[in-house]
């Protein structure tokens, strides 16, 4: 596999052309034409002479959709397929405040959370950071947008993988999408969601970027929460609290709370009192989702009816709190429903 150029920010591009011979000025083309979601061939700005030199090195279309499926609701769900072969998915999801595009940052998940599909095949690869980028600009330029006029208007970490068990390349996306000039997302319309990996949370909170930090919690109890989640085993409830209030210290942002409601396992009374007792009073929000079920696993969700109680019960205990309205579910591509289905590759060990 050949370099990704979406990998270069602009200042690197501005190196990279004049070493290659050619004036500073071609990389502001250069730059672009790939905010733009073209393959390096298609930018008529730059000679033929030139494309060739750079189609030696770096791939001409590290990310491509090779097959969308439409949900009920509107929201759209992609396949793509990357330089290697690997296949990853998407999906982008219409609100009245904008469109919200979920990006994968793996090929597959390491992590095995019991209620997830990403990480029924294991971890196959990390993404690039231009490789995640790409995400980005070819759904941008599918439904019309350009770098000045975005169809994306939003990002939701939140597909394929845990950004910070690729901490390097999501960070050199963030800063490459949000920097000036590009296609120049909001790092507040941002959200990174993680299972908790807890020293690089405290990474994150130094890198200035003052993105929305979500967290997989999903239980209160330690113990309970290694049953469906395994990195509990390893960082526990009261660590990721203390990096969250580190977080809230040196970015500002309030930080969230995702918690799956899955029958017979964290959704009854005595878990709402337990999550009113934990969070009550610091600068949080509780996302509560109605679980998204996976066939390959037995975790059933709760009923609407169960889910509205246990949302009335947080709120009367005094918690911010929100239920997140199902979509995409139709297409597997709700919230946790992404998966590595199309993959034959063997996992990482």
């Amino acid at each position: 596999m050949k370099e990704i150029l979406q990998d270069k920010n602009l200042a690197e591009l501005e190196t990279l052309v004049m070493e290659m011979g050619e004036k500073k000025y071609r990389a502001k083309q250069l730059y672009t034409g790939l905010m733009q979601g073209k393959k390096i061939s298609d930018i008529s700005d730059l000679s033929k002479a030139f494309k060739a030199k750079l189609l030696e090195r770096f791939e001409d279309e590290p990310v491509r959709i090779i097959e969308t499926f439409t949900s009920s609701d509107g929201t759209e769900k992609y396949l793509f397929s990357l330089a290697d072969g690997n296949i990853i998915e998407g999906v982008f999801m219409r609100y009245k405040y904008g469109n919200t595009q979920c990006i994968s940052t793996q090929v597959g998940c390491r992590m095995g959370c019991k209620f997830c599909a990403s990480t029924l095949n294991g971890l196959i690869r990390n993404l690039t950071a231009g490789e995640i980028l790409s995400e980005v600009l070819v759904v941008n330029a599918l439904h019309g947008g350009t770098p000045e006029k975005r169809q994306v208007t939003n990002l939701v970490l939140m597909g394929s993988g845990e950004p910070l068990d690729n901490y390097d390349e999501t960070i050199r996306f963030l800063r490459n999408v949000t920097a000036e000039g590009g296609i120049c997302i909001s790092a507040r319309n941002i959200s990174l969601s993680t299972c908790g990996i807890v020293p690089k949370i405290y990474e994150l909170a130094n890198e200035g970027i003052p993105l929305n930090l979500t967290i997989s919690l999903h239980n209160t109890k330690d113990e309970e929460r290694m049953r469906t989640m395994p990195v509990a085993k390893a960082y526990k409830i009261e660590e990721i609290l203390k990096a969250c209030a580190y977080y809230f210290e040196k970015t500002g942002r309030r930080y969230i709370f995702e918690y799956s409601l899955i029958a017979g396992e964290n959704c009854d009374e005595r878990h709402a009192e337990e999550l009113i007792a934990l969070l009550k009073g610091r600068p949080c929000h509780v996302n509560l989702i109605r679980l998204n079920e996976v066939k390959e696993r037995d975790l059933k969700s709760t009923t609407e009816k169960a889910a509205y109680r246990f949302l009335g019960l947080l709120e009367k205990g005094g918690l911010s709190a929100t239920l997140r309205r199902q979509i995409g579910s139709d297409i597997g591509g709700a919230c946790g429903q992404l998966r590595a289905g199309y993959l034959s590759t063997k996992p990482v060990e």
